[in-house]
Formats: C-alpha cells, structure tokens, sequence
C-alpha cells in the first residue's frame, strides 16, 4: 500500500512538469539601463586598452572569436587573428584613436547591444606631420556565456 501511495503522488505530479519547466525558462527581467552602462564600461576599457596597450592588441582582445570588422568599401575581416593581423600590418604604432557613443540600445533579453558614435583617429606620419580623420562608428556587441561583452561586428 505505501509503495501504491508514493506512486499515485508521483503520477499527480506529471501535470505540473510542462509549467516547471516553463518557469526554470523564464529570466528575470532585464534593466536595459544597467546592461547600457556595462555596454559603456566594456567600450570605455577598449577604448583605453587602444590607449594603452596598442590598437591592435584592443581590437583583438575586445573580438568575439568570430567577429567581423568592415574596413574599406568592400573589405571584411574575419576573426580575432585576423582582426590582429590586420591592425599590426596597417603600421599603426604611431596612431591613435578615440571614441564615444552617443547611443547604447540593448536587446530585450540583455545579450546583445549596439552602439554607435563619433571617432577620431590621429596618425603621425614618418615626417612628423599628424593626420586626422574622423567619422561614425557603429559597434555590435554580444554577451559572452561568461558575462563579458565582445564585439561581433565593427
């Protein structure tokens, strides 16, 4: 009879497993708010990073592994390595390059962002002379599985 019992409790529970599993799915909301300003810090330590380090080396670090970069009209660059590579054989030791977004919008499930903004890039040439251009940029960023936030697309 307690072998019956324990069998009929479990068999009564089978109705309640579709919304178990419902709820273990559900996330708790996300405040778009805090994710924009994890956003911004992730953007503002790139952008010391290229300060600091050197452009290369930030652009890779801040790459999800398969990250695009568009440079050019019709020139993509695909993946960390890549992305390294190109920015060591532009010769840019003697550059530097700043940037702000003047907007951050985040996913509604909070793992992907985008941001885009002015920039500004300065180059010494061997002469002495700098160089300035400026332009827009736009960034995709992603969630990575351990929080961090990497660009997907430059």
């Amino acid at each position: 009879m307690d072998k019956t019992f324990k069998l009929m409790q479990l068999l009564s529970m089978i109705p309640l497993l579709p919304v178990l599993g419902l709820l273990s799915s559900c996330s708790l909301p996300v405040d778009p708010e805090a994710v924009k300003k994890e956003v911004l810090t992730a953007e503002k330590a790139f952008e010391t990073m290229a300060a600091e380090k050197s452009i290369a080396e930030a652009f890779a670090w801040f790459a999800a592994e398969d990250a695009v970069i568009k440079r050019g009209n019709d020139s993509i660059i695909s993946g960390k390595e890549g992305i390294r590579n190109y920015y060591n054989l532009a010769n840019l030791t003697r550059a530097t390059v700043s940037w702000t977004p003047d907007r951050i919008d985040v996913s509604a499930d909070g793992t992907m962002a985008w941001t885009y903004g002015k920039y500004v890039w300065k180059v010494i040439r061997y002469d002495g002379d700098t160089v300035v251009s400026r332009g827009i940029f736009h960034t995709v960023w992603k969630r990575q599985a351990d929080g961090s936030w990497k660009y997907v697309w430059d």
